[in-house]
């Protein structure tokens, strides 16, 4: 889908305010980080004609003000918070406050017009909430078993095993949580059957790409692999050809896949002899599963684009 955007609005984001920048009508405003300017926010950026708001991930601050403006029409882009860093130092701007990372953003939006995001209803945007929870759990769960395994004090490995068993605890009542969460969802629990038949994909795999990666079915192959940072970047000047990397994208999608791609590269037909191959060509092992996660994230990706349940000879047919 393409735009025709007209104003962009840059938006600092903090715990308290949102600093805003209009261009091309050089507005500025300031609004309250709650309920009530996230409102006037809607309202300004409605008066301007065919805008495209720009905000930075800000640990999850941004959140309910994206979640207004698209529940109202308009089109929100998250962007990398390095992307836009590198593009003021670009500029030659080194100093750094917030009217002018507002109009930083509003011009990083005119120049760059990244693509906005689809609007989370509640029902996506309580999954989204409830799958970075568990993330948070389940680092901590994994932190203090490793400081369990290394103490020896008897009195602090009580005090661990007593922490690890809670938080055990409550990353079972979420993922329940979870299940029931998708469950209410009609079109995401239909979303969610349909990953699910994929052999290796498993709940968590499943809840993480459509809370984290809405887009997945709506966009094609090419520009899924890039939102997870998994399309190969370029390293070529002149005569020198330089090894393709992976860098940015949603880290928290990545780490999902890399997981699913672990057990798909063993237990997946398709995977399995995708990644097989590249290695019995000389691929490096670490290649060959960036490559196969990618496979397996475009398989996905064509599943829900086209409505169907995992065939073995449609994946191994998906291009890349």
């Amino acid at each position: 889908m393409t735009h025709e955007f007209k104003s962009f609005v840059g938006i600092d984001v903090s715990e308290d305010w949102l600093e805003v920048c209009v261009l091309p009508q050089a507005v500025r405003r300031r609004f309250a980080q709650e309920a009530q300017g996230w409102q006037a926010l809607a309202d300004l950026v409605a008066e301007q004609p065919a805008s495209l708001v720009v905000m930075e991930a800000t640990g999850g601050l941004e959140r309910p003000a994206a979640r207004l403006l698209g529940a109202a029409g308009i089109a929100v882009a998250v962007v990398n918070p390095r992307h836009t860093r590198q593009f003021a130092k670009g500029l030659g701007w080194l100093a750094k406050t917030d009217r002018l990372d507002a109009l930083m953003l509003a011009r990083y939006g005119a120049l760059a017009q990244p693509a906005p995001r689809p609007p989370l209803g509640l029902a996506q945007a309580r999954l989204q909430a409830l799958v970075l929870r568990r993330r948070e759990l389940a680092q901590q769960v994994n932190g203090e078993g490793n400081r369990l395994r290394r103490a020896t004090e008897p009195l602090i490995r009580a005090s661990l095993s007593a922490h690890l068993a809670w938080l055990k605890t409550e990353l079972k009542a979420l993922d329940a949580h979870l299940a029931a969460a998708l469950a209410a969802a009609p079109e995401e629990a239909g979303r969610a059957a349909l990953l699910a038949s994929v052999p290796g994909i498993g709940p968590v795999v499943t809840s993480s790409v459509l809370a984290l990666l809405p887009e997945l079915g709506r966009r094609d192959g090419k520009t899924i692999a890039a939102l997870a940072g998994l399309a190969p970047i370029a390293q070529d000047s002149g005569k020198r050809r330089g090894q393709r990397c992976i860098q940015g994208g949603r880290a928290v999608v990545r780490s999902a896949l890399y997981m699913a791609t672990l057990v798909a590269s063993r237990h997946n037909p398709v995977i399995r002899a995708f990644y097989q191959r590249l290695v019995a060509a000389g691929k490096a092992r670490k290649l060959a599963l960036t490559a196969a996660m990618r496979k397996l994230l475009v398989i996905l990706n064509a599943m829900l684009r086209d409505r169907t349940s995992w065939n073995p000879d449609h994946a191994a047919a998906t291009n890349l």
